[in-house]
């Protein structure tokens, strides 16, 4: 019975929150790892579409357990702010069935603070950080500095932590020009929040060994994308976690030997938000009409995405890094319309072809793509819903990206409801 690990396969924004939710009728538990309210999954059931931003994107059926990971960094205001609208809409009804690790990460306003004083005084050098503390947040964890959920239950280690933290943070906020920050504020508003928190609170990694040792199907849900990731991706422009597959072990607890399929989610075409190195970015007409068509601005941030060709050269790298057992692709519905479409199978550097991505920024924002051309298809395909219903050009688009991946795909999405999707294989039948 296999376990899925699900994972963006480009600079993050690639649709998985779709194909989570359409896994997830096949998983008993889903499982996110990594990142923060940074996130933006969009949801499409019916007419309704659902954002969201820290609960997996697995709540929207009902009889399923959602987790969320020791990997993961929580703001409190915006996971209550999230269960309150589920519940609202009638779509959370059992909090048993939303587990929160006691030992992920609290974000705290001075995290958000500094996040968004540092970016602003960064110039032409920004990160593009959408200022919610994710960073600040890692940064302290990994300084050892960090509120973990299990301190802030308890109300005299909370209180200590937090004057020990204010009394460094006051100092970064002074010398950037912020106004300090006050203890009492503080302290009852998140005493606030664990009265609020404690019901959801578990060990987690334990639930989730229990649950494999039942045989369960569990699903492991990333955020973000793999030249994001803060050890693989286009380093410093990344985000502050491990987005690859190697995190959804790390981030939750379980062994890697419980992870039995990985899926890369990849758009038929590219986008990033923020700064770092884009070789196939579109600065044209065309790169306007993909953000306008494939309606790409940002869940979280609004802001819009710079848009650009299909990128073999960033696909093989995901599927290395990853050990991608499939690639699911989205938005392939976008592409309707084009007279071509170019592929981008590799880069020139120096007048060298490149067998990877480069590792040095410098040398990925020079690198050339070298491009092929397909023919376009021009009809409308977001009413299919069999591969062998596709115009033939799609067709032939979607097995070439897949002979250039060195990965099978296995799912094609023509549009963002669940039923405008074509799977090929279920890895959880793998």
């Amino acid at each position: 019975m296999a376990n899925v690990v699900v994972v963006g396969a480009q600079w993050g924004d690639e649709g998985k929150g779709k194909v989570v939710d359409i896994y997830t009728e096949y998983a008993d538990e889903i499982v996110r790892y990594q990142g923060g309210n940074n996130a933006g999954h969009t949801l499409v059931v019916g007419e309704e579409k659902v954002v969201l931003h820290l609960i997996p994107s697995g709540v929207l059926h009902a009889g399923k357990r959602c987790i969320i990971g020791n990997g993961v960094v929580l703001d409190p205001e915006v996971f209550i702010m999230e269960v309150n609208r589920l519940k609202s809409a009638g779509r959370l009804q059992d909090d048993a069935s939303l587990l929160l690790s006691e030992s992920l990460h609290i974000i705290m306003p001075y995290h958000k603070r500094l996040d968004i004083a540092r970016e602003a005084q960064s110039g032409d050098k920004k990160i593009g950080t959408t200022g919610r503390g994710i960073g600040p947040s890692y940064e302290d964890k990994i300084g050892r500095r960090g509120v973990r959920l299990m301190d802030l239950l308890d109300p005299v280690v909370f209180a200590r932590r937090l004057r020990e933290n204010l009394d460094e943070k006051n100092v970064l906020l002074e010398r950037l020009g912020e106004p300090a920050l006050g203890y009492n504020e503080i302290y009852r508003q998140y005493q606030d929040y664990a009265e609020t928190l404690k019901k959801y609170v578990a060990d987690t990694a334990l639930v989730l060994d229990r649950s494999l040792k039942a045989g369960k199907r569990l699903l492991f849900e990333g955020a973000q994308g793999t030249l994001l990731d803060v050890d693989h991706g286009t380093y410093p422009f990344v985000t502050s976690s491990s987005t690859c597959a190697g995190g959804a072990a790390t981030g939750s607890g379980v062994s890697p030997r419980a992870i039995h399929e990985v899926i890369g989610i990849s758009k038929a075409y590219v986008t990033r938000v923020g700064s770092g190195p884009f070789p196939t970015e579109l600065l044209d007409e065309t790169g306007e009409k993909l953000r306008q068509v494939g309606g790409e601005f940002g869940a979280t941030t609004g802001r819009p995405r710079r848009c650009g060709w299909f990128d073999a050269m960033v696909i093989r790298y995901a599927v290395r890094i990853n050990g991608l057992t499939g690639i699911a692709l989205t938005k392939l519905d976008v592409l309707s319309g084009f007279e071509t479409i170019k592929v981008c199978t590799g880069y020139r550097f120096d007048g060298q072809m490149l067998e990877t991505l480069p590792a040095k920024l410098e040398t990925f924002a020079a690198c050339e793509p070298v491009y092929e051309e397909l023919p376009g298809w021009q009809a409308d395909i977001t009413g299919v819903r069999a591969f062998g219903d596709l115009p033939e050009n799609a067709r032939r688009y979607v097995r070439r990206l897949e002979e250039l991946a060195g990965c099978p795909i296995v799912m094609v999405s023509v549009g963002p409801r669940r039923d405008q999707t074509i799977i090929l294989k279920n890895p959880f039948e793998a």
